[in-house]
């Protein structure tokens, strides 16, 4: 095993960058800008530049470094391909080759919120567990699926995609992808939000919620803190959702720990309470006990899975 390796984490409006021992310790991190004029054509570019510029000011041979692991904004082959990242404005891309080309280290690419994973199934929250499924709470519902160390991908670079599993077959209005009833309308903080005006309306409890004129995530989860009536019944609904949608996803991979990461999971112990409430009366026997914790890498966790994925 060489001494070094990077990690790249590529979201929509910065690049997050690691310099990483492969025994997991963290050298250096920084950020620099996404560009996404032009189609995003300099994004790649950017990336070999800031970890040729890394090598060179550090002093490093490329002889020792393992290479380049990248996690992206959308759908990512078994090849290190991308057919298309809206966030990105890429089309068709073949990540690793290009990164490959200008780097000239070894690379591998994934699914950002998959990568998310693996980061915190290597140095967080799930440290020295082979199967995790990770899910992330954030604008959308995002998730990542560790089976014996691996990411699940999938044919179509699909896999993990829980914010898009259908828990609702009757539900009239439609997400972002363009079904209805997907998981992320429900337990994203878009979701709590929608779920908590559907509850002022129908409910003639005192609340908090009722005197504020743009009702956010927070003050849901905040309310919910405070024993609101109003919001302790939306968040017995989302965690209901999530913890039933859990409850499913277990039976088919088994994991030795749940993660939950994104912004919403701020909410902390009362969130994960809730959630195991609902996982534990749905899901099977032999599940019934895995543990159900906070994510601890926080914005840090796609570079650090984005190492793993090279080593």
């Amino acid at each position: 095993m060489r001494t070094y390796c990077f990690g790249i984490d590529v979201g929509g409006t910065t690049v997050k960058c690691g310099l990483f021992r492969t025994d997991g310790t963290l050298v250096e991190k920084w950020e620099i800008p996404t560009r996404k004029d032009n189609n995003g054509e300099q994004i790649l570019p950017d990336v070999a530049a800031a970890v040729n510029a890394k090598i060179e000011e550090k002093g490093i041979s490329k002889d020792d470094v393992e290479g380049v692991g990248i996690g992206v904004p959308g759908p990512v082959n078994s090849k290190g391909e991308v057919p298309r990242a809206v966030n990105l404005y890429w089309g068709y891309k073949n990540v690793v080759g290009e990164l490959e080309e200008m780097t000239g280290l070894r690379a591998k690419a994934g699914n950002d919120a998959n990568v998310a994973a693996l980061g915190e199934a290597w140095k967080g929250a799930a440290a020295g567990s082979s199967d995790v499924i990770m899910v992330t709470l954030g604008t959308g519902v995002g998730g990542g699926i560790i089976v014996d160390g691996k990411i699940v991908t999938g044919h179509h670079g699909a896999g993990g995609e829980i914010g898009h599993a259908n828990v609702d077959h009757h539900e009239t209005e439609s997400c972002n992808c363009g079904n209805k009833g997907c998981l992320e309308q429900f337990a994203s903080a878009t979701g709590i939000v929608r779920m908590a005006k559907k509850e002022l309306a129908a409910s003639g409890e005192n609340s908090v919620l009722r005197d504020m004129d743009d009702i956010s995530a927070k003050a849901v989860l905040d309310a919910f803190k405070e024993n609101d009536p109003v919001a302790v019944a939306t968040m017995e609904k989302v965690g209901e959702q999530l913890g039933g949608s859990l409850a499913i996803f277990a039976c088919v991979t088994d994991p030795e720990t749940i993660v939950i990461g994104g912004g919403v999971s701020k909410a902390g112990q009362p969130l994960i309470d809730c959630i195991r409430k609902y996982y534990k009366e749905y899901t099977f026997s032999s599940c019934k006990d895995t543990p159900i914790v906070i994510a601890t890498l926080g914005n840090d966790a796609g570079i650090y899975g984005a190492a793993k994925m090279v080593l």
